[in-house]
């Protein structure tokens, strides 16, 4: 399964995607490869955004000691909770 990732994962094994770094001698990067880094960037920031809004409702599901399929249910339903909030969900 591909993974998104930032470029400190840089290396990590196939199927990880990372931006290519800029070249240290200070050449500007191809726009195929300015392009492929933007694409990467503007879908991990999806799964950010979706995490920092639920990051008050991870700290609770912390402290759960329910067996792990309940857990995410209950997480799934934040999610539900968090759209209808925003107005994902009427």
């Amino acid at each position: 399964m591909p993974l998104l990732a930032d470029s400190g994962y840089e290396g990590a094994g196939n199927g990880i995607h990372v931006p290519v770094k800029q070249p240290a001698d200070g050449r500007e990067l191809d726009v195929d490869t300015r392009t492929r880094n933007a694409l990467l960037r503007s879908l991990r920031c999806l799964g950010e955004r979706g995490f920092a809004l639920l990051e008050q409702r991870w700290r609770t599901l912390q402290h759960i000691t329910l067996s792990p399929s309940r857990v995410g249910d209950i997480a799934k339903a934040a999610l539900v909770l968090t759209h209808v909030e925003h107005g994902k969900i009427t």
